[in-house]
């Protein structure tokens, strides 16, 4: 197997995409906390599973709750998530806004695009 048809270099080639996709004036970026919870919530749309502030805040390894309340304030500033009301007024749904899930459609693209001449 010679080094550029390496496993490995897909998803180098993905990594080097996703930077120059990070690069384009779209939606502010995130810090390392941020992406981990845009992850949290993205799973939790995908599995249709309703995802409240206080149940993201009880999230193991996303640190303290006064912690993830003020990064989930940043990301809506920022224009990733948005709360929406549920039943009990004071329980908001936290979901992603429309060009965050664009944003994962254009990740999902650069996944497939760096498999191409692989």
């Amino acid at each position: 197997m010679s080094k550029s048809s390496r496993p490995a270099d897909i998803y180098l080639r993905f990594l080097n995409l996703l930077d120059a996709l990070r690069a384009l004036p779209a939606l502010p970026p995130l810090d390392p906390l941020e992406e981990r919870i845009l992850a949290v919530v993205g799973r939790a749309r995908q599995l249709e599973e309703r995802l409240s502030v206080r149940d993201l805040m009880a999230q193991e390894g996303l640190g303290a709750p006064a912690t993830v309340h003020t990064r989930i304030k940043s990301m809506r500033s920022k224009g990733w998530l948005v709360l929406a009301d549920t039943e009990d007024s004071r329980r908001k749904q936290v979901d992603l806004t429309p060009a965050a899930l664009a944003y994962f459609d254009q990740v999902s693209g650069l996944m497939l695009k760096a498999t191409e001449g692989s």
